[in-house]
């Protein structure tokens, strides 16, 4: 009974199964922990095993798994701030004039002058300046940097004059040459045409006396426009009062000490206001000591702006070629550019010295191309008078004499010490009755690669090459702005064809070679590159002739007469000079007496035109020989009856022997007889 009672109740074989079902379930579970403990021991084991170089590839492959992680991640950022600048970019071309916070009367005047928006140097440098922000901007040329720096300077003189009307020099504007401060001077009239009254301007670099620039002077104007060296005089002199002086901008400012205005700019800084003055430099290169050394002198905490990268597709536009050629193809070629119209649109022709401009002027009068010659002798009235009639299409063709390039050479400083050495030399051999003769007064302010508003040129040839990068960047920034196409045509003269051609030769073109290399590293530092000017050689020789007798037809003698000639013309056409030559009749009878430009250059009227059989089968057919025929020197037929009908016409060959009577001719020595 007992046994059923056990077998009857479930409650014992109920007890006894989960006993053994976690036997089992223990079991199993040390045997995963004795497995996993294994595999780990394994592991350890066949890590300790592996060699040291797997190891340290496995440490490679996870760094540079990081590094791609981490560029990645760069690179979105990156592209996040690109997109953000886009969106600004485009928020900020939408900007008007009136948008940036200049007087109504000055943004009346810009839209007078069909200013539409404002550009990119523009819309940056304006709000920094109303601010009273100091102002370092590199832009390129033709970006608009004279309105960027003339307007907040206008915009916070009618601002004061609003509670202070009291008159004085508020702004200096100091620029390297005198073409620039004539082309600053006309922008500030254009944009004070509607606050005449408010805003007078006053130009220091005219050739007038002290007594004149003092009474100029007397009344205050508002915005003075000099070059360094002329305010330092008027300052020295006691004309001009900077006492109040609140704004000084320096355009082309790595050009300013460059042009040994150092002296000056020292002097100037002496004397400005103790108060602070806000300074706003522009260039198309900051990056140069004369910078450091002048931002030494006037800023405090410039703000730079470099704009380079944002006009890289206007950049675009500008096509550069060049072409290694002997001393004497670079007349052959550019007559043939010019002749054949290869290039149409105005031009820039940069030639190294005065006599070379004259020369190529002269070069062209014998093939009827119309030119004009800008250089250094000229007066200041005459070469801005030269660049208006540039720009309005009067000529298409400028001969610029660039005598400035040099001076961004790296190694100026020693040149100048050699030329100071030389300079003694010539002093004492002065001294001593030797020595050669002074040459013509040249103009020290004289600059024509930069600054000046060339418009709408199509293209700049370098004639001569400059002698360094840095000239030649801002010789072809003359074309291809604002958004227009352009061409650069350099011609280099490789080392082994110097001095081939004596007459035409000049020292300046031995290290071609060498300015294109640094000049080509430079432009591929800039995303550009210069290709070969390619054309056929051989269609080229047939014009060989006619550019010879072109060439030896200007001579020193006529270059020499017009040089004195076209400074004889300024003369005759000079205001200033025009009482004296009432008062003095005889004067101007000496003047005029000079002949026409060339008077003692031999003209060749067959050069004028340009024959059809010269020119290349692509653009007319060319008469070859076999369309022409022989032709020969004298008429084929009888020698006899042609030496008869010479002579029947009283022709050489008779020599008086015939005389014509009444049985037709007869020889009168044969019919002679004497009387006995």
């Amino acid at each position: 009974m007992a046994k059923r009672k056990l077998n009857e109740t479930d409650e014992p074989s109920v007890v006894a199964e989960p006993q053994t079902q976690k036997k089992t379930k223990k079991s199993s579970t040390e045997k995963k922990e004795k497995k996993e403990k294994k595999s780990k021991s394994q592991n350890v084991k066949t890590q300790e095993e592996k060699p040291e170089a797997t190891q340290q590839q496995e440490q490679q492959q996870t760094e540079e798994e990081q590094e791609l992680e981490q560029q990645l991640k760069d690179e979105q950022k990156q592209q996040d701030e690109k997109d953000e600048k886009k969106q600004s970019e485009k928020d900020d071309a939408d900007l008007t004039f009136s948008d940036l916070g200049l007087d109504p009367r000055l943004v009346q005047a810009v839209a007078k002058q069909s200013f539409e928006k404002p550009t990119l140097v523009q819309r940056k440098a304006i709000p920094l300046a109303l601010a009273g922000q100091d102002v370092l901007c590199k832009a390129k040329t033709g970006s608009g940097k004279t309105a960027a720096y003339v307007l907040p300077v206008l915009s916070g003189i009618l601002k004061r004059k609003a509670t202070d009307p009291t008159p004085f020099t508020s702004a200096l504007i100091l620029v390297p040459t005198r073409e620039l401060a004539d082309q600053v001077h006309k922008a500030i009239d254009a944009f004070s045409a509607f606050c005449t009254k408010d805003i007078q301007s006053a130009k220091l670099t005219d050739n007038v006396s002290d007594a004149v620039l003092r009474s100029l002077l007397a009344n205050a104007p508002d915005v003075i426009v000099s070059t360094p060296a002329r305010a330092w005089h008027n300052i020295e002199s006691g004309a001009l009062s900077i006492a109040k002086l609140q704004y000084l901008v320096l355009d082309e400012a790595d050009l300013v000490l460059s042009y040994g205005y150092d002296e000056d700019m020292e002097n100037i800084a002496r004397s400005l206001p103790k108060g602070g003055v806000q300074t706003t430099m522009m260039s198309a290169t900051l990056v140069s000591d004369e910078l450091d050394t002048l931002k030494g002198f006037f800023c405090r905490n410039p703000t730079m702006l470099d704009l380079k990268e944002e006009f890289s597709n206007e950049d675009e536009k500008l096509t550069q070629f060049y072409v290694k050629c002997g001393e004497d193809d670079k007349w052959l070629i550019s007559y043939l550019i010019f002749k054949l119209q290869l290039i149409k649109g105005p031009c820039l022709v940069f030639v190294a010295d005065i006599d070379r401009a004259y020369r190529l002027k002269l070069f062209f009068e014998q093939f009827s191309i119309r030119s004009c010659v800008l250089n250094s002798e000229l007066p200041i009235n005459t070469r801005i008078k030269i660049i208006e009639e540039f720009n309005r299409g009067i000529y298409d063709i400028i001969i610029a004499s660039d005598e400035r390039s040099e001076v961004f050479l790296e190694d100026e400083k020693t040149e100048e010490k050699k030329e100071e050495q030389g300079e003694k030399k010539e002093g004492e051999e002065k001294k001593n009755g030797k020595g050669k003769k002074k040459k013509g007064r040249r103009d020290q302010e004289y600059g024509v690669s930069r600054g000046i508003d060339f418009k709408n040129v199509a293209a700049v040839i370098n004639f001569d090459m400059p002698t360094s990068s840095s000239s030649y960047i801002h010789r072809i920034g003359r074309t291809a702005r604002a958004g227009r196409a352009g061409i650069a045509l350099s011609m280099v003269v490789p080392h082994d064809l110097f001095g081939k051609h004596k007459p035409t030769s000049i020292k300046q073109c031995e290290k071609d070679e060498k300015v294109l290399a640094k000049v080509m590293r430079q432009q591929a530092k800039l995303n550009r590159k210069l290709e070969p000017y390619n054309f056929n050689k051989d269609q080229m020789e047939a014009f060989r002739y006619r550019m010879n007798d072109a060439l030896r037809a200007v001579t020193k003698v006529a270059i020499r007469e017009a040089r004195t000639r076209e400074l004889r013309q300024e003369l005759l056409r000079s205001e200033t000079l025009k009482r004296y030559f009432e008062e003095n009749p005889h004067e101007l009878s000496h003047l005029r007496h000079d002949g026409e430009l060339g008077t003692k250059m031999r003209q060749q009227a067959h050069l004028k035109h340009v024959p059809d059989y010269l020119l290349p089968q692509d653009g007319k057919n060319a008469l070859t020989e076999s369309q022409i025929g022989f032709v020969p020197f004298k008429k084929q037929g009888d020698d006899k009856k042609t030496r008869g009908k010479k002579r029947a016409k009283g022709g050489k060959g008779g020599h008086g022997k015939y005389k014509k009577g009444p049985g037709g001719r007869k020889n009168v020595l044969k019919t002679f007889r004497v009387r006995k």
